[in-house]
């Protein structure tokens, strides 16, 4: 077993995983660091989807159908805000919201983002270090034949449906690495890379400031979980995204996408074929399968993981 582990973290697929990781490692031991570059102002409040994902899956409140939001939250404020014709289109449930008015007041205070997010694990019960990406504003915007978008106003208010034609990262010449992001990567014994879309969720933590050079310098071995299978993704819109980059939809893509500093990639039973080109990467792969359907999957897929 690791002594000390870091994730790299997107939303739900990240959760997933992570939820079956902590059942075989100690909390103290574990550094996830997640995306921001999903952060949106909404009805004047910070919101961070992945972060709290993050939170909500691993302190056992999140809504397991849904795979985000608070289980059993109502949404009496937002159907308020519906009848004073205000824009609804993305989802904050009333218990959701106290962590948005919590983390808003915090930050207009003058805290950061990774001090406010410890709060919020902390008051939840959790022990392992949830770090931002960065501290610094960083705006992930799909470009689409109708302009430059915010990615969940691509994602949840157009559901998906524009072409994209690239992608870019608003602030990521200046972003820099959370306080501890970098100390994760450089002390950990193990680095994981969750299976989380490899370009808004992943991509934006490798374009913060010394996060890729850390994981080149890192001692630690690097392994990565592939969320493409049988040439779609489990969830969300990674295919259309490696297709507006005018990248292949494949488990291969992702890993080169990787390439440079990983050690291991676990590919899906179903992407067997995959296997003799990723390894002319220079990338060892076991091959396994990534589906998490229960928790036995999950804890299965992490020991498969924890054996490097």
């Amino acid at each position: 077993m690791k002594d000390m582990i870091t994730a790299l973290a997107g939303g739900v697929g990240a959760a997933r995983f992570l939820r079956g990781l902590v059942k075989l490692v100690n909390e103290e031991d574990l550094s996830i660091i997640v995306n921001t570059g999903d952060d949106i102002e909404l009805f004047g409040l910070h919101v961070s989807p992945d972060v709290d994902i993050v939170t909500y899956t691993l302190a056992g409140i999140v809504d397991e159908a849904k795979g985000w939001g608070i289980r059993g939250d109502t949404f009496h404020c937002l159907e308020a805000l519906r009848r004073l014709k205000q824009e609804v289109w993305f989802a904050l449930g009333d218990r959701d919201l106290a962590t948005h008015i919590f983390r808003t007041n915090l930050l207009k205070g003058g805290r950061k983002l990774s001090e406010v997010t410890a709060e919020v694990a902390r008051a939840l019960g959790l022990k392992m270090a949830i770090l931002p990406m960065s501290d610094d504003k960083f705006e992930t915007r799909i470009l689409t034949a109708n302009g430059s978008i915010h990615f969940q106003e691509y994602l949840v208010k157009r559901g998906a449906k524009d072409k994209v034609l690239g992608v870019e990262f608003l602030g990521a010449d200046n972003a820099k690495p959370a306080a501890g992001v970098i100390d994760a990567v450089m002390n950990a014994e193990l680095v994981i890379v969750c299976p989380s879309n490899p370009v808004v969720s992943i991509g934006t933590i490798l374009a913060v400031k010394g996060v890729r050079d850390a994981l080149k310098q890192t001692d630690a071995k690097k392994v990565a979980i592939s969320p493409i299978v049988a040439g779609a993704p489990i969830k969300g819109p990674a295919d259309k995204l490696l297709r507006g980059l005018g990248l292949e939809v494949s488990a291969y893509s992702v890993a080169k996408l990787y390439g440079d500093f990983l050690d291991t990639f676990i590919l899906d039973t179903a992407d067997f074929a995959e296997k003799g080109r990723i390894e002319k990467l220079g990338i060892e792969v076991k091959v396994a399968d990534t589906i998490m359907r229960t928790l036995e999957d999950k804890v299965r897929l992490a020991e498969t993981v924890l054996e490097g």
